[in-house]
């Protein structure tokens, strides 16, 4: 493209009273692209934020990878050795033994629920860091030591707290149904009932596992779920959270049958996959406001080249090609959009930074979060900049064309 094509480029897109600045038309056709680029930004990255915000609350209590073995019966036998070369892995951090089971929970109140119970090691040094919850305690501590010098204590969530309103040194019953036989003689069904002092509280901001875990000494949890010396599995803790399925494949790569490996996109897939669609969908409903923007620039080209006919045919009978015609209004379009693409991603940055600062604030009782998570992703930049300069550009074509078939004696007589 030539500068005489740039030059008259640039002088259409300005005001016809021989002013240097923009006409209110391109103006307009700019502002469309700026809105709809700024809102594709800051959404984009109001839904990054709350991703990995939720991603985050989630795996408070789930680790990287979750190494389980085959079969119904969630029972891991003679886990030591396993555990012992699970370390020795590359991309393992750390690595413990856990149980996991369901029970039920009462305070004595008459008043009882069902809860997921478990067991993991006592807080203290030494002891692996395969998960965070350990650092949400906000009353007492993991280290389960009770009253009595034992580790009977259990750390319950802030909301399952509340509805039994337990606190810190009073009681829980918990009841196991494992291994539960009938009565031989009335038929009925008995349940173990175990007595634990209530050692700490934790609060993570997700209501599930505020609301419904309960965590106890790993050998407490061996007894509470009828495992004996067994366990559920092996936690593991990754170098890199998004290496986990290699890791967990290198896991199995040693261990082999009966073992089996769970990282945590597989364990949350259905709720990973929905907030994916769910991203894409905001995307492509946002990317609507970009496509109506370019309809702006067909208009105002299409206004151009009505106004600026004769022009157009003086230009041709001087000499000037259809393709230096087509170019002089393609770079007006591409002139449109790229100004509108730069402001948006300017200010849609701003507003984005200024939402992740507390911008908009939001009460923590209710949200659990005190202002919206704001996480924007380069690769989300990219995309947005490159699809609405791609639709600038293609807006441009059909005016451009319409223009560059213009006649040189038409045109000057259509005035």
């Amino acid at each position: 493209m030539s500068r005489l094509e740039l030059s008259v480029a640039w002088r259409y897109l300005r005001s016809r009273r021989g002013s240097k600045l923009l006409s209110f038309i391109s103006m307009i056709a700019i502002g469309g692209v700026v809105v709809g680029v700024s809102a594709l930004v800051v959404i984009i990255g109001v839904m990054n934020g709350l991703q990995r915000d939720l991603r985050e609350k989630i795996l408070v209590g789930s680790p990287d990878v979750r190494v389980l073995t085959y079969g119904d019966n969630l029972r891991m036998d003679g886990w030591q050795s396993p555990l012992t070369r699970i370390r020795t892995i590359p991309g393992v951090v750390a690595a413990a033994p856990f149980v996991q089971t369901e029970g039920g929970m009462t305070a004595g109140r008459g008043y009882a629920s069902g809860v997921y119970v478990v067991g993991i090691l006592p807080q203290g040094p030494g002891t692996p860091e395969v998960t965070t919850i350990r650092r949400h305690a906000t009353s007492g501590d993991f280290r389960f030591v009770s009253h009595d010098g034992h580790r009977r204590g259990a750390v319950i969530g802030k909301l399952l707290a509340s509805r039994f309103n337990v606190w810190p040194g009073d009681t829980i019953d918990l009841i196991s149904l494992a291994n539960v036989q009938p009565n031989p003689i009335t038929g009925g069904i008995v349940p173990r009932t175990y007595q634990f002092e209530v050692t700490g509280i934790f609060n993570t901001g997700m209501f599930e596992y505020d609301n419904t875990y309960v965590y106890i000494d790993l050998p407490a949890a061996q007894e509470f779920a009828g495992l004996d010396s067994a366990v559920t599995g092996i936690e593991v803790k990754t170098a890199d959270r998004w290496s986990a399925t290699a890791v967990g494949n290198r896991i199995m790569g040693v261990l082999g049958f009966p073992y089996r490996s769970v990282d945590w996109q597989e364990q949350n897939h259905s709720l990973f996959q929905a907030l994916k669609l769910e991203k894409l969908g905001m995307g492509v409903i946002l990317l609507l406001i970009v496509i109506v923007a370019a309809f702006n620039i067909v208009s105002t080209l299409t206004m151009v080249v009505a106004d600026k006919t004769r022009e157009i045919g003086i230009l041709k009978a001087m000499g000037m090609t259809s393709g230096a015609i087509r170019n002089i209004f393609f770079a007006q379009g591409v002139v449109i959009g790229a100004v509108g693409t730069g402001l948006g991603l300017i200010l849609g940055l701003a507003v984005a930074l200024a939402l992740g600062r507390g911008l908009i604030p939001l009460d923590p009782q209710v949200y659990f979060i005190d202002r919206l998570p704001v996480h924007t992703q380069v690769s989300d930049v990219v995309w947005i900049v490159v699809s609405s300069l791609l639709i600038s550009a293609l807006a441009t074509l059909y005016p451009a064309i319409q223009a560059a078939r213009l006649y040189p004696v038409d045109a000057i007589r259509s005035e």
